[in-house]
């Protein structure tokens, strides 16, 4: 027999005792807690490793509610820190990005129980996450890989419960979901005869697709152009803010515990036994367990730093804020240049270029005139609307258009979720579902296998 103090209250085992066994016998879940042996943590992957002895004092701490009845004391486990400053520092899992990408991923390892903390150079979701509408369409052109559809309907048939618990989690936040339908648009009966012959080529994606006349176009957003000859209706697809989602999951978030470091750029890791252990920063270095590359395309340089080519590249967007009229279009309207969209506060969405121009932020003059040129051409009434403002962002492009979602080639405790150009938003749930699972049970799911970045290895 040896005897031990588990949180303080004395505990006999019949033998040196392996601490996931000692888990077991007290009904506590591995994922859950986190825990000391002798005042040092011990990190998740070591536990099999544990071997628990007499006068061992071990310390359970619950990272979220549970039934094992066990008293959570106060200790050194629970304590937050008082600033975000990195030597404070003991977080399980570090994010590298702080788009909506890297929030929707610490939402959900917060959810289950994981501390982490978000660092990023810039303010939360000012890159590729500002570029974006907000758009929730997985057939968008209806020119998309059947890998990529399939994990954008997944992510659309998520959105419903993600809105629903952040409700809860976040309720000061609107977060302006609305499945209001996208309707895609053709200007000639060339174009129409594209369009809807893709579109039935799309009918076995579960999505329901309706082929309008003209008359129907008309009817249905009287105020779209005159010379619009048809379209396609998608009802089951919609919208939703990108920036207030992203605010919503990172007050979500760090309600259960995550940390988010704005202005903390990466500027390298300190690796041991082929590990990395810690994350360099400007503010010192936030020690971790795993790491999740989450930056965009900035994404590339830090997996550098890591002798790990992730091709991932920065495809610039440009948008308009129109306003100053009634809204002329109850729905998204998606045409063969660009797309408009009305938001809740009254103003019009118009967007948005495809740029290669690397890592140059900002609007140009002749960008903004290409969006103006495509959002007349959809709404003429759009060209007495007042521009309330204009704003732009680096998506994070890939060469074969698929996200790269999985573990760095080379570095087991290291996992990219990037490369999900203009899809970010929509993809955001089904995105952090699947790398959180990955974290949390420690092997990619079967869904995310096509999106392996070691394709590129």
């Amino acid at each position: 027999m040896i005897a031990l103090t588990v949180n303080g209250k004395p505990r006999t085992l019949e033998a040196e005792t392996a601490l996931p066994a000692l888990l077991a016998q007290l009904n506590v879940q591995e994922r859950r807690v986190a825990v000391a042996v002798n005042g040092e943590v011990v990190p998740r992957r070591l536990y099999p490793e544990t071997l628990l002895r007499d006068g061992d004092a071990v310390e359970i701490v619950r990272m979220v509610g549970g039934g094992s009845g066990l008293e959570v004391r106060s200790s050194k486990l629970e304590a937050r820190p008082s600033s975000l400053e990195a030597r404070t520092s003991n977080s399980e899992v570090v994010i590298a990005g702080a788009g909506i990408i890297g929030c929707a991923i610490a939402y959900e390892l917060s959810r289950r129980g994981v501390s982490c903390a978000v660092l990023d150079s810039r303010r939360l979701g000012m890159a590729a996450t500002n570029a974006a509408a907000g758009i929730l369409a997985p057939l968008a052109e209806f020119r998309r890989p059947d890998a990529l559809v399939h994990l954008g309907i997944a992510g659309l048939r998520r959105y419903p419960a993600w809105v629903e618990r952040l409700r809860e989690d976040a309720p000061d936040v609107d977060v302006e979901f609305a499945l209001n339908g996208v309707l895609r648009v053709a200007f000639d009966g060339e174009e129409l005869a594209e369009l809807t012959s893709a579109a039935r080529a799309s009918r076995d994606a579960g999505l329901e697709l309706i082929e309008l006349t003209a008359a129907d176009v008309r009817e249905l957003e009287p105020r779209l152009s005159e010379r619009i000859a048809g379209g396609v209706l998608c009802p089951d697809e919609g919208q939703v803010s990108n920036q207030l989602f992203t605010l919503a999951l990172s007050r979500a978030a760090a309600k259960r515990g995550a940390r988010f470091v704005e202005g903390c750029p990466v500027e390298g890791f300190r690796r041991r036994a082929g590990r990395v252990v810690a994350v360099r920063t400007p503010q010192g270095e936030f020690p971790c367990e795993r790491l999740v590359l989450a930056a965009g395309p900035w994404t590339r340089p830090l997996a550098a730093k890591l002798g790990v080519e992730v091709p991932t590249r920065p495809v610039r967007g440009q948008m308009l804020a129109l306003g100053g009229m009634s809204t002329p279009v109850r729905s998204v309207v998606w045409g063969r240049d660009g797309y408009v969209l009305p938001r809740a506060n009254g103003l019009v969405f118009a967007g948005a270029t495809v740029e290669e121009v690397g890592f140059r932020f900002g609007t140009t003059q002749r960008g903004l005139a290409q969006v103006r040129r495509a959002a007349f051409a959809l709404v003429p009434q759009l060209r007495q609307a007042r521009e309330h403002f204009s704003w732009s962002g680096l998506r994070p492009g890939s060469p074969d258009g698929l996200p790269m979602l999985g573990p760095l080639p080379g570095w087991p405790d290291v996992t990219v979720a990037t490369g999900h150009f203009r899809n970010g938003i929509l993809l955001a749930p089904v995105t952090a579902e699947l790398i959180a699972g990955a974290i949390v049970d420690g092997s990619p799911a079967e869904a995310i296998a096509p999106f392996d970045p070691g394709r590129f290895a």
